[in-house]
């Protein structure tokens, strides 16, 4: 570049460049509600996710399921009793095809008996369909679970709130109360139960209304209590807002994670429980199907007839399993440590 062309170059170009003060205050990412903020991290969270996508297709099929084999999970038939899983499509793959050993020997049992139907999981002793009173059972399993997180929302966190809130001695009364109630362990208050009601889902149901409140109780509490003298609730205070705007306005919200986290982990322990009730036989009784009760009748036969009792066993574990990842999830997403 020769001295003429650099001449030629105007002396603006060599001026700053304007600034502007009000795109350098601009936010350009949009701001993120906590909620939102924690959905994102969940999102990152492969095994949640997966998690999900699983319980959402376990509850469609405990609300399809029974309607999907065509046969009734309450209807016996000995002549079909014990019959081993046959699944169309698969039973040419040599799998679900609907043999059994039998004498050491493997036997067709529906081209032995001229069964034409299809039982996808099988028949029990009795001759019911195994699919049908599985997904029956998963109902129950469901019902265990919304009943644990509604308790857990309905009792135990306003319990929790106002006995961290008032504090003195509302507060000592109200955890003289819970220490009693803690100390009686739930399957105690079933076998009370049993003494009142008929052994079924109704003894479950209220010794869980009785008891299975009482951790959520104790952790919102403590959450309250480290809350409640924070700087943000002793403005509003001396701004003129009431206990209830303090509760449900601005403590409730800054303990949704919490809440949410401990419910999710609640969940999978109802569900054992009732399964376990079911199992040892003051649970759900027969007719009625629950997961436990199928792992009862299934375990009775489970050298010679596995199917029975593995079928049930595989989905509440998976239940379970699939309910604790959740639950990791959301304490990876609600826990400000836990940001990326």
């Amino acid at each position: 570049m020769n001295r003429e062309e650099i001449k030629e170059i105007p002396k603006e170009q060599f001026e700053p460049a304007p600034i502007d003060h009000e795109a350098g205050e601009r936010l350009e990412k949009p701001q993120l509600s906590f909620m939102k903020d924690a959905w994102l991290r969940v999102r990152k969270n492969k095994a949640a996710i997966v998690s999900l996508i699983i319980l959402a297709l376990i509850v469609i099929m405990a609300i399809i399921g029974p309607h999907l084999s065509g046969h009734d999970g309450y209807e016996q038939d000995v002549a079909k009793s014990n019959l081993p899983p046959r699944v169309p499509v698969l039973e040419n793959m040599g799998i679900f095809d609907g043999t059994q050993k039998v004498g050491g020997e493997e036997v067709n049992k529906y081209e032995q008996m001229n069964i034409e139907e299809y039982y996808w999981f099988g028949t029990d002793s009795l001759g019911r369909d195994l699919f049908t009173r599985v997904w029956l059972g998963t109902r129950v399993s469901l019902y265990i679970a919304v009943l644990a997180a509604a308790i857990d929302m309905l009792v135990g966190v306003i319990y929790g709130l106002v006995s961290g809130f008032k504090g003195g001695r509302t507060d000592n009364v109200m955890q003289r109360i819970l220490e009693v109630i803690s100390g009686i362990p739930n399957l105690i208050v079933v076998i009370l139960m049993l003494l009142i009601l008929k052994p079924g889902i109704m003894s479950i149901t209220i010794a869980m209304v009785i008891t299975g409140w009482v951790g959520m109780a104790r952790v919102v509490r403590g959450q309250v209590l480290k809350l409640k003298d924070q700087e943000y609730i002793l403005a509003s205070r001396t701004l003129g807002a009431k206990n209830n705007r303090l509760l449900f306005k601005h403590l409730l919200p800054n303990l949704s994670g919490v809440i949410i986290i401990n419910t999710m982990f609640t969940i999978p322990s109802a569900i054992f429980f009732e399964a376990f009730l079911s199992f040892i036989g003051i649970g759900l009784q027969a007719p009625s199907a629950s997961l436990g009760t199928l792992i009862e009748d299934g375990y009775k036969t489970f050298q010679f007839l596995p199917h029975l009792m593995i079928i049930p066993c595989i989905l509440i574990c998976v239940i379970l399993i699939v309910c604790n990842l959740i639950g990791d999830g959301l304490r990876d997403a609600f826990d400000p440590k836990m940001r990326d």
